[in-house]
């Protein structure tokens, strides 16, 4: 098993293909994508299959097996794939219910995870070379204990030979207090995003609520990001797409959440404008921090301001203003609730736009675009 020291970066299926559309061929051709546009040098390392790689029936061994049409050549295969281009193969798993009446369970209980004395066996995703496994909980039975069954995964991944992360997905905060205990190096808080703006702030400020429990070797995760959806694929389909300056503040808030950077769009139709967001050196060094501190919400200076502080080494400190709402808002920045004091004399940098902006006293205060945020590096001088 392996832990991520810092937030973990790459790319996964679903947001954009979805149940329907995900096969080998694209898979194979985004990870070529994200070599040659730059994501891999970037720290996006991880290529993830998510749902609808796997047929619905085991194979004569009771092992599982991909679905033959989508996955012809096989997971390792794949895996071999994604590792020759230097980067590391993410899957999704869920298990599924089975009533211990059934002549499934009768004939094989020892596929069985949830039932006492019996252990999950994860050495086929050793076998095939898995870095990544997402293991997702969508339905949980009456009686089940979900921290019984996390740990007991957590405990077989130990065991299987092989370095393999743990992504808890559950989609709740109620976790948060013991999934770190299991193994997990990230674990996801909310049900799926959208495509939207307001989907974005929610479940940003869901983040929030539990951002003590984030930190080096186990990450809150928000969720995949929807910039570059533009309103097309599964998720996109849904939401109905967001701006450029609301994709802008997406990435810009998962960055100051220390949040794993996956991304969900079609790495292979990036385009120029999308690919600036996604590769923002100074906003992916703020997400990948050594210290590993979540941000925190400010007190609002005036009309409800929406302002993230996040530490950073070395004693620098990132502010994020977010406007969330539907016209341009002037917002005021003090930075007496971080440690320093209000009369600090502060040396400002714009990192979205790259830009030294002075030094201030007392704070200082912008107006920011509709749906939009700003990210400042401060310094204390």
């Amino acid at each position: 098993m392996i832990f991520a020291q810092k937030p973990p970066m790459g790319w996964n299926a679903w947001n954009y293909f979805g149940y329907a559309d995900i096969n080998e061929q694209v898979v194979r051709e985004t990870a070529d994508a994200m070599v040659e546009k730059g994501f891999r040098d970037a720290g996006y390392n991880i290529v993830q299959v998510d749902d609808a790689w796997l047929l619905q029936k085991r194979d004569e061994n009771g092992d599982l097996q991909p679905n033959p049409e989508r996955f012809p050549s096989g997971m390792k295969a794949l895996g071999d794939y994604i590792h020759e281009r230097g980067m590391k193969f993410g899957l999704w798993f869920e298990p599924e219910m089975v009533s211990e009446n059934s002549d499934l369970y009768r004939a094989h209980p020892d596929w069985a995870i949830g039932v006492p004395g019996l252990k999950p066996c994860p050495g086929r995703f050793a076998k095939w070379g898995v870095d990544v496994l997402k293991y997702d909980f969508g339905y949980i039975a009456p009686g089940c204990n979900i921290e019984n069954l996390f740990r007991r995964m957590g405990q077989a991944l130990r065991e299987s030979g092989r370095d393999i992360m743990l992504a808890a997905c559950y989609g709740s905060t109620t976790i948060t207090p013991w999934i770190r205990s299991t193994g997990a190096s990230m674990w996801r808080l909310s049900g799926d995003i959208t495509d939207s703006w307001d989907s974005i702030v929610k479940v940003a400020k869901n983040a929030l609520s539990v951002g003590g429990y984030s930190g080096p070797c186990g990450w809150n995760d928000p969720d995949m990001m929807v910039v570059g959806l533009d309103g097309k694929g599964f998720v996109g389909g849904i939401g109905g797409g967001c701006t450029l300056n609301e994709y802008s503040a997406h990435f810009a808030i998962w960055c100051m959440l220390s949040a794993p950077l996956l991304m969900g769009h079609d790495v292979r139709n990036t385009t120029p404008e999308i690919a600036e967001i996604l590769l923002n050196k100074e906003l992916i060094a703020i997400n990948q921090d050594d210290l590993g501190i979540q941000a925190f919400t400010l007190p609002p200076m005036s009309n409800d301001d929406f302002i993230l502080a996040k530490p950073l080494y070395g004693g620098d400190i990132a502010f994020c203003l977010i406007n969330d709402w539907d016209v341009p808002k002037r917002m005021i920045l003090s930075w007496e609730y971080c440690g320093w004091e209000v009369t600090d004399r502060v040396r400002i940098r714009d990192v979205i736009n790259h830009k030294e902006l002075g030094e201030f006293e007392c704070g200082t205060d912008i107006i920011v675009p509709a749906h939009s945020a700003v990210v400042w590096k401060a310094t204390r001088i």
